[in-house]
Order: structure tokens, then C-alpha cells, then sequence
């Protein structure tokens, strides 16, 4: 019997009939047979020297690895060096915050009541460079060491800080803030923009406001306000 007749029984066509029957010849089986895994391009001599570089400088980027390899003579993708890290046990990892937590702690707050919240918050936006999240190597140990750890600084200079609100159905006030915020300048903003902002997005009474644990948010002056 043919490749053809047998590929119209089969509804396959004769090229993989013929296929299936020169593996069973040669291997005794039709199924697919493991693939290697392609070789490791990174040497062991490269994959020491990637640790002790990230090990050191956390905040290291595939990109500065590639371009540290290249200069020693191996030329190798950033996904290369990815897996070598993971095979090390690391992992690329950047800040998680508390409004994560937040989040998962009221996933079963009706839509009803999230519509009577007016959220508030301060944001920084940036006039040169980026602000962008940073990620790091390291081991899941390492979370809160202090080379996993990036300081931040608020109200530097080279940027502006904005304070605004919105709730469910519309938007409030942007105000932009001078200088550096204390908690009495906190309360003026709020005074200012907040309570004209719910008057006139007519929230009516029973409406809650939401905002961080900034110590400006949570001092006792505010609270009393």
C-alpha cells in the first residue's frame, strides 16, 4: 500500500505518512523524539564573572552585561544572560507598595461604596530625567537588603508637585504645590481645593475621603480637620 492511499484513509498527507514510517524504522517509535537543549553560549569563566557583577552593583542591566561580555570577546542576547542569572537563582525584581495589599483587602467592596470615595494624592512629575520604577538582581533573601534597596528622596529640585483628587464619576481640582509641603500647608490645599471640589461634583453627605499614610496625611492636626 502506498504513502498516498494511505495518507487518504488517514486524511494525511503522503509526505507525513512517509515521515512517520522512516521514524519507526529507524527509531522503532512515532512520537516526537526530546530535543537537546542548545548549548550555553555564556562560559563558566562569563557566568562568574556576571554574578560578581551583579552581586556587587544590583542595579546592574542586562544591556551593561552584554556590553561587559562583548568587551571580554562573547558576544551573547540579553535573554542569554537572563537565564544565566535565573539558573543562579536570581530574579529581576522591582518595588511592590502597600496599595497592593490595599487592594486585595477590599476586593469585595460593592461598587456602590467605591462611588462615595473621593481620592486624593500628591504626584511628582519630573522636568529633566526620568523617575521611572528601577530594577534590581537579587536572591529571594535579599529583599530587604540594603543593596536591594533604592532611597528616594522627595521635593527635589528639577521637578513639579501636583495635588489632586477625582472620584468615580468626575474630577476635582489640580493644584500645584510650592515649595515643600508640611502638614499645615497639607490642610490649606485640602480646605482650598478639596471641599469646593465635592460641593461641586455634588457628592452630597456620607461621601469618604481616601488618601496615603503620608505623615502629612496621618498627623493628629490633619485627622482633627
Amino acid at each position: 500500500m502506498g504513502y498516498r492511499t494511505i495518507g487518504k484513509q488517514l486524511g494525511e498527507k503522503a509526505t507525513t505518512v512517509g515521515a512517520i514510517i522512516t521514524k519507526w524504522k529507524k527509531f522503532k517509535m512515532t512520537v516526537n523524539l526530546p530535543r537537546s537543549e542548545a548549548p550555553c553560549k555564556i562560559s563558566p569563566c562569563g557566568a562568574s564573572m556576571i554574578m560578581r557583577k551583579v552581586k556587587d552593583q544590583t542595579r546592574t542591566t542586562r544591556q551593561d552585561l552584554v556590553n561587559d561580555l562583548k568587551r571580554a570577546g562573547t558576544t551573547v542576547s540579553k535573554e542569554a544572560i537572563s537565564n544565566t542569572l535565573c539558573r543562579h537563582g536570581l530574579k529581576s525584581c522591582s518595588a511592590c507598595k502597600a496599595s497592593l495589599k490595599f487592594a486585595n483587602d477590599h476586593l469585595d467592596v460593592p461598587k456602590e461604596e467605591w462611588e462615595k470615595v473621593m481620592w486624593s494624592d500628591e504626584t511628582k512629575i519630573e522636568l529633566f530625567g526620568l523617575s521611572s520604577t528601577r530594577r534590581i538582581w537579587r536572591n529571594k533573601k535579599d529583599e530587604y537588603n540594603p543593596k536591594s534597596i533604592i532611597r528616594t528622596m522627595k521635593h527635589g529640585g528639577g521637578n513639579i508637585i501636583l495635588w489632586g483628587c477625582f472620584y468615580a464619576k468626575g474630577t476635582g481640582r489640580l493644584h500645584h504645590i510650592e515649595g515643600r509641603m508640611d502638614g499645615a500647608i497639607y490642610r490649606e490645599i485640602s480646605a482650598n481645593n478639596l471641599l469646593p471640589t465635592v460641593s461641586a461634583l455634588k457628592m452630597g453627605h456620607g461621601w469618604v475621603f481616601q488618601h496615603d499614610n503620608d505623615p502629612k496625611h496621618t498627623a493628629r492636626a490633619t485627622k482633627e480637620w
